[in-house]
């Protein structure tokens, strides 16, 4: 079908959804074929791609601000997004209009040969755009695992693997080490790999071996540490002192650092600084400002005065609720009021694991429905909640926003409500106040 430039975003976005037999087909075949027939496969001079389970978005935000401050042009492919489609794509830390977009899925629709899916037709219009632009660095963000993932028709520079465990089972394995060969796919050989998890299962090692990677591993290669006022990293040359706290996880950030360290641009400890105190992204235990508060209030049509504080995380596995859980232990010490959570989930994500970390340290829940064909009911979310932790009460609401409301109506200022489980969640709570 040959849709035009001037269709409006949300009608190409329709038609990409539609486009293919099934939302997920991992595979290279079909996506490659078009990038070397448009030659999309060198969008800049330097790539990097970052991998992992969780932490891969703050990583990208990181590297992309340091890489600014250092004064290149830099764009940067990351998914999912927040509010709007065009978050996925930035060039000089900025989104592109509708107009850039629409034209990009044109050309490619013009010289694909067979259907793409979803992500596919995405990733070839981010690496067309990117060639437009003449960028000094491009960073891509794996979509789902590394091997077969989209992004990885591209031979980068430079691998960066944030976190390794479990999830998307279905198509990536049940255990670590399955889902650390599938990571290690976006290797390449001679080429640096960086690994900001502590614990690597050896088929990602072997894999950096068979390839002849020059591997910079978290604990082994660089560390770490940090004190009450602020945190230090080191690898066997450089040490960094007294470095600012940031937005954003510290083991992120610190997998970043070691990744600057493998660039062939000489960076400045004061660039590496100044970009530490910059960095944020929307949705990592954020709490929401004075600005958004009182777009809440009117909202909800209460006075902003009587809110408590409210966090918002896009956490949802287990793996990102075992950090939740830690943030929140930190917290509590520091509150005199509950902890109150209001949480939606998609149907394959594993809830039970996430409860399993969080339901010592939330005091009160509230499960609420997500919309689409991968969304879960706030019943069903609230009913895996008390059959596996009989002790838990959880009532349940048809929307996120609904859930805030019954949260606001227990909670008094002393609290804190935590609004997680899913991009998802965030995302109709941040559209309310955004």
């Amino acid at each position: 079908m040959q849709l035009k430039a001037t269709l409006p975003l949300a009608e190409w976005l329709s038609y990409l959804e539609q486009s293919h037999f099934k939302p997920i087909d991992l595979g290279l075949d079909r996506i490659q074929s078009v990038a070397e027939k448009l030659d999309l496969l060198h969008p800049a001079p330097y790539v990097i791609t970052v991998g992992g389970t969780n932490g891969k978005g703050t990583t990208c935000r990181l590297l992309e601000t340091i890489l600014l401050n250092h004064g290149l042009r830099v764009g940067v492919y990351s998914s999912p997004h927040l509010l709007r489609y065009n978050e996925r794509v930035r060039i000089q830390n900025q989104d592109l209009p509708d107009e850039a977009h629409t034209a990009s899925f044109a050309f490619i629709n013009e010289n694909k040969t067979e259907s793409l899916t979803y992500f596919e037709f995405s990733t070839l219009s981010a690496l067309h755009l990117f060639k437009q632009a003449k960028l000094d660095v491009v960073i891509l963000e794996v979509g789902l695992g590394g091997r077969l993932d989209a992004t990885n028709i591209v031979d980068s520079h430079l691998a960066v693997i944030t976190s390794i465990d479990i999830d998307h089972t279905d198509f990536l394995g049940d255990t670590r080490g399955a889902i650390a060969f599938e990571k290690a796919g976006i290797f390449r050989e001679n080429c640096p790999v960086v690994i900001g998890e502590p614990n690597v299962p050896q088929t990602m090692l072997e894999q950096a071996e068979k390839l002849d990677c020059q591997v910079a591993r978290r604990d082994v290669d660089w560390s770490f540490e940090q004190n009450a006022e602020n945190w230090q990293w080191q690898n066997k040359k450089v040490r960094l002192e007294n470095l600012p706290f940031c937005q954003i996880p510290l083991a992120n950030a610190a997998t970043a650092l070691a990744a600057v360290q493998c660039l062939p641009f000489d960076i400045s400890e004061q660039t590496l600084r100044k970009s530490l105190q910059e960095v944020e992204l929307v949705g990592r235990f954020q709490a929401i400002k004075v600005d958004k508060r009182e777009k809440l209030a009117d909202y909800l049509g209460v006075p902003v005065e009587t809110l408590p504080t409210i966090i918002v995380d896009v956490g949802h596995n287990p793996h990102a609720a075992k950090y939740l859980s830690e943030k929140l232990t930190a917290l509590k010490c520091n509150i005199e009021g509950k902890i109150i959570a209001v949480c939606g989930m998609l149907k394959d994500k594993d809830a039970n694991g996430v409860f399993a970390h969080l339901t010592p340290i939330i005091d009160e829940w509230h499960c609420v429905t997500l919309g689409g064909y991968r969304g879960q009911s706030g019943d069903e979310l609230a009913d895996k909640l008390k059959s596996h932790f009989p002790n838990i009460q959880a009532t349940s609401d048809n929307s996120v926003m609904d859930g805030v409301r019954t949260a606001l109506k227990s909670a008094v200022k002393n609290d804190v409500v935590l609004v997680f489980g899913s991009f998802h969640t965030v995302a109709e709570f941040w559209g309310v106040v955004e």
